[in-house]
């Protein structure tokens, strides 16, 4: 399977997921169905494939309800529905998909939804009346349900690991503000920033993930999580602009993340192998110093736009010929005039300052 594709079903199984989390007017037809114990199979989009494969049934094409699906399900066959799930085409529909397409699964069933699912292209939802699951075919992908509490129980779990590394996080990265402004920073010290906001980034993700399938009821958890990651994929931008070597092959900030998300979870414990992601050298290399452009420092001074940022680091070319700039200095980038020129020099001034009362007090 290639990796585009594989990709292409995570995003619509994310979408089905979404479209069937609790609170959902799907999710909650479904529920019913599991509990009347008579199983269903639920085709989500409609088209020549579909008709081509599909026997038998009642043309319906009626509003989606929740108690509708319920009762429709008592009868044997599939149901066709629009890709929005808003309204009920087919009913007790015969399906026969190709039966040279490759299917792992054991039951009818599942075995139908699976082939359908492949040959189709539209998600396929199988509920299954002797197990009492739901699984949910994309692509090649197949995805059972879990209870909303198993679920919750687990994302909680995620979210106080998040909270660990995230305070880990903010420590690491308050030491490069300090080690920056005394011109002092290693190869070492900017891959363990970057190491750690790939690490929470990922965490995030995963918790996202939860959120998603929960549905309303990962409203509270989802508040939790933007609290925690605020400003972390900023950060993760500044520090590779910052940091991004100047070479004869030039990479973006773009190619940079790209490179660190593609770093196996045994890699990315290794700071030699995130900085050789970021282009900074192999492990000989970590203790060399490297010189900051000053976009992360900038970043902090309040109501300062990215533009005038840019600016500032291209005229400037390093953090330390910034903060020893004057306002006069300072005044000579387009864009800056007096009151910005100050307002610059004193937010660096006191971010300075802070930063090195947090490191020695």
């Amino acid at each position: 399977m290639a990796a585009n594709d594989r990709t292409d079903d995570v995003l619509r199984l994310r979408a089905t997921l979404a479209s069937i989390a609790p609170g959902t007017t799907l999710r909650d037809g479904l529920e019913r169905i599991l509990r009347g114990r008579t199983g269903a199979l639920l085709v989500l989009g409609s088209d020549r494939v579909v008709d081509s494969i599909s026997t038998g049934g009642f043309f319906l094409d009626v509003p989606f309800t929740a108690t509708g699906l319920r009762e429709l399900a008592k009868m044997d066959g599939a149901m066709v529905l629009d890709r929005d799930a808003a309204r009920i085409l087919h009913a007790a529909v015969h399906l026969m998909p190709d039966p040279t397409i490759h299917s792992e699964e054991t039951g009818t069933r599942h075995r139908t939804a699976d082939r359908v699912a492949r040959q189709t292209g539209y998600p396929v939802i199988s509920v299954s009346q002797s197990m009492q699951i739901i699984a949910v075919y994309v692509g090649e992908i197949r995805y059972v349900l879990e209870d909303s509490g198993q679920i919750l129980s687990r994302a909680n779990q995620a979210l106080a690991t998040l909270e660990r590394y995230k305070l880990r996080l903010d420590e690491v990265s308050s030491t490069l503000s300090a080690l920056e402004i005394e011109d002092l920073v290693t190869t070492r010290d900017v891959a363990v920033v970057a190491q750690r906001l790939e690490m929470v980034t990922r965490i995030a993700r995963e918790i996202e993930d939860y959120v998603l399938e929960l549905g309303s009821d990962g409203r509270l958890l989802s508040l939790q999580l933007d609290e925690l990651v605020t400003g972390v994929d900023l950060e993760r931008e500044l520090v590779i602009r910052d940091y991004l070597p100047t070479s004869r092959k030039k990479r973006s900030p773009e190619d940079v993340l790209s490179d660190l998300e593609t770093l196996s979870p045994t890699d990315l414990v290794d700071v030699a192998a995130v900085a050789r992601a970021l282009g900074l050298g192999a492990s000989e290399h970590l203790d060399g110093a490297v010189t900051p452009r000053g976009y992360r420092l900038l970043a902090k001074v309040p109501r300062l736009p990215g533009t005038v940022v840019d600016r500032l680091v291209e005229h400037f070319g390093s953090l330390q010929k910034l903060l020893s700039a004057s306002i006069d200095d300072l005044q000579a980038v387009e864009g800056v005039g007096e009151l910005r020129a100050r307002s610059v020099r004193e937010g660096l001034s006191r971010l300075a300052e802070s930063s090195i009362l947090e490191r020695y007090v």
